[in-house]
C-alpha cells in the first residue's frame, strides 16, 4: 500500500523543519511500500515557503510535495488542496505543527491493518496517553462537542478535535467536505462515521500542547463555529 501525509501548514517556519525531521526517520510498517508527504502552504506571511523549499533541496530523496494556495483558506481548504493532489491508497492528516508526535504514526497504520478498518482517529484520551496539563476550558469544550457528535452518528469517540486522521483514499471518494476551517475535524469524523461506523477505530496519540505566544491558531471564538459544524453535519445528513 501507498500513503500521502498530508501537511497543512500556515506560519510554521519555526516548527516545520523540525516536524521534516521527524517525519523523515519514522519506521514505517512493511505493508507501507511507499510514501510521499504533501506540504500544503495556506499562504503563510512568514517564511514557511521558503524553509520548506530549502529543505527539498537538503533532502532530495525525502519525497516532499510543497503546494501553495495564493490565499489563505483555511485548514480544511489546505487538507482537500493537498489530498487531491495525491494518488496514495491510504491518507494522513499531520499538522504542522509538532503538537502531536510522528512517533505516533506507525501505531496508526498498524491499527487499521490488522482490524481492517477505513479510518482511524487519533485520540489525546485514552488511557497510555502522555501529555502536559493545559487550559481546562479547550478540554472541557473538546470533550462536550465529542460526545455531542458522538450521540448524533452513534459512534463512541473520545476526541473529536484531535489532528491526527488516518483514512482510505476509497472512503474518502465517498465523502464531500466543505469546511473550510476549522470545523472540518468535526466535518470529516461525522462523515466518515456515517459511511460505515463499524469499519472505524481509535488510537491513543500523544499531546504537546502549545499556546498562542508558540504559534497556536485555534481561538476560543472558533469553538462555536465548531459546535455549529457538528449541528449542521450531526442533525441533517445532507
Amino acid at each position: 500500500m501507498t500513503l500521502d501525509i498530508v501537511i497543512p501548514a500556515f506560519n510554521e517556519s519555526r516548527q516545520i523543519t523540525a516536524l521534516f525531521d521527524k517525519l523523515r526517520v519514522i519506521a514505517f510498517p512493511s505493508f507501507i511500500h511507499a510514501v510521499q508527504f504533501i506540504c500544503v502552504n495556506d499562504c503563510s506571511t512568514d517564511q514557511t515557503k521558503e524553509v520548506v523549499e530549502a529543505y527539498q533541496q537538503q533532502y532530495p530523496s525525502f519525497n516532499l510535495l510543497l503546494l501553495s494556495h495564493d490565499q489563505n483558506k483555511g485548514k480544511g481548504a489546505a487538507v482537500r488542496t493537498g489530498i487531491e493532489a495525491g494518488r496514495g491508497d491510504l491518507v494522513l492528516i499531520q499538522d504542522g505543527d509538532l503538537e502531536l508526535s510522528p512517533s505516533d504514526i506507525p501505531s496508526m497504520l498498524d491499527c487499521m491493518h490488522l482490524l481492517k478498518v477505513e479510518f482511524v482517529n487519533g485520540s489525546r484520551y485514552l488511557p497510555g496517553v502522555m501529555r502536559p496539563l493545559y487550559a481546562y476550558r479547550r478540554y472541557y469544550f473538546n470533550k462536550l462537542f465529542t460526545r455531542i457528535a458522538s450521540v448524533l452518528v452513534n459512534v463512541r469517540f473520545t476526541d473529536l478535535a484531535c489532528g491526527y486522521k488516518l483514512f482510505t483514499r476509497s472512503i474518502y471518494n465517498k465523502i464531500q467536505l466543505q469546511e473550510n476551517r476549522f470545523g472540518f475535524e468535526a466535518e470529516l469524523i461525522i462523515k466518515m462515521a456515517r459511511q460505515n461506523r463499524t469499519l472505524i477505530a481509535e488510537v491513543p496519540v500523544n499531546y504537546f500542547p502549545r499556546n498562542v505566544g508558540e504559534g497556536k491558531k485555534l481561538k476560543s471564538t472558533d469553538g462555536i463555529k465548531i459546535f455549529l459544524v457538528i449541528l449542521k453535519y450531526g442533525l441533517f445528513k445532507n
